[in-house]
Formats: structure tokens, sequence, C-alpha cells
């Protein structure tokens, strides 16, 4: 049987340990676990921690950890990637796909076509949003490791500062993906539903972008970076 597993935004070691509240408040009063039963923890460190819960209250939870283990390997291919700004619950859903498929971080974007603003406030609490997304799709996925994501920021300052051994734009090209030099950092700059201006696309181009056609139907914004990354991490990364 599989063990519920959970993110904890703390060092972990083995020993007693009490949960921090979101955490001991999620496990007791919405799974309601108790004293006794086992699961199993990581810190976003690439270790995992079998233990059991020795005392479960309303607001706390001891848990009694074993040593770490080295959990699920990162994939070879450290994906950068680069989404423009989606409504509803679109970006939340590109967030999601893209953790679950091995992204090592997530710089979401402003377009020239992008519908989305967001004065300073919004956009911290919709940042501790998107990474709670990430957490809670490691969780469910096996990764020991939470990818990182930043601020949002122009497409044209992204672009400009990225680093990366290989650098694609979803736009029509010539360039079939393999006949690329296998990279270790890969870049992926995915448009808004509207896609990205011709303008935005040369300039990406200038900074070093390879256009990138990921098969010959349109696809919206939250779709373009699952198929993206399913082909880059089957080529490049550990999707055999």
């Amino acid at each position: 049987m599989r063990l519920s597993r959970f993110y904890v935004d703390q060092s972990l070691a083995s020993g007693r340990i009490q949960l921090p509240e979101a955490s001991a408040h999620y496990i007791s009063r919405v799974l309601r676990m108790q004293a006794g039963d086992a699961l199993q923890l990581f810190d976003g460190s690439g270790l995992e921690f079998r233990g059991v819960i020795v005392e479960a209250g309303k607001k706390s939870v001891t848990v009694e950890l074993d040593d770490g283990e080295p959990g699920q390997p990162d994939s070879p291919l450290q994906v950068h990637l680069g989404q423009v700004l989606s409504r509803g619950e679109r970006m939340d859903w590109a967030i999601q796909k893209a953790t679950e498929l091995g992204v090592a971080q997530i710089t979401p974007l402003f377009s020239e076509r992008c519908e989305v603003r967001l004065n300073d406030d919004r956009a911290q609490k919709r940042l501790e949003h998107w990474q709670q997304v990430a957490i809670s799709a490691c969780e469910q996925c096996g990764r020991s490791s939470v990818p990182q994501i930043h601020p949002p920021v122009a497409v044209s300052q992204w672009q400009g500062v990225v680093e990366a051994d290989l650098k694609l734009v979803l736009h029509p090209g010539v360039e079939p993906l393999a006949s690329h030099v296998r990279p270790q950092r890969l870049a992926l700059l995915i448009g808004p539903e509207g896609g990205l201006s011709e303008a935005e696309v040369a300039a990406a181009q200038s900074a070093g972008f390879h256009a990138a056609c990921f098969g010959p139907r349109v696809l919206r914004t939250e779709t373009a970076p699952v198929v993206a990354l399913s082909l880059t991490q089957f080529l490049w990364g550990d999707l055999a």
C-alpha cells in the first residue's frame, strides 16, 4: 500500500518532529489520520522520510521519522518554462502538469496579447497559490523536489536573462527537435491564448530562441507546455 506523502516546509531529519500548523490541520482534521498511522514526508531536498504519527491533536501533529532515503531523482533535463499568463484555472492546470512532467523552474510571463493583469499584492498571492499547486502536484506524482515558481515578469525581460543550453519558442519552425544537440538545460517559451506577436517571436529569436512546432494542430496555451515537455523529456530527459 502506497503511503500518503506530504510536503513540509522545513528541514527534516530522523527523530521526533512537530508538523507546521497548516500540515497538521490537513492531516488530522481533513484526512482524519490518527496516532499509529504511517506516512511519508519530504522537504524538497531530494530525501524522503517515512514516519509514524505518535500524537494527533486538533492543531498539532507529532511524527517519529526514520532516516531519510533518496527519493525520486530529478530529470537529467533541467527545463525552465516561461509560460504567458492565462485566465481562470488554465494557469493552474499548466503548472500542475508541468510539475508532473519534471519541470525545474516556471516563470509566469506578461506579453502583448496577455489579458491577465496583476498588481503587486495580487501577484504575490497568485505566486503563493501557484507554488502550492506545484507542491500538491509533487505530493501526488512522487517528486522529491519542488519546482521553483518565479515572480511574473514581461516576456521581453525573461527571454533576455534566462540561461539554457537550448532555447525554444513555440512557433512554426523548420528545425526538427531531434536536430538539436542534446541539452542539459532547456528554456521553453509558451505564448498566451492569442499567441505571441510576430515582433515578440522575432525578439525571442534575436535572444537565441529557436522556433519549434509541436505538431500540425494549434494547441491551447495550457496544452502546449504538456506537449512540449512530453516531447522534450522523451528526447532528452527521463520519459522512455
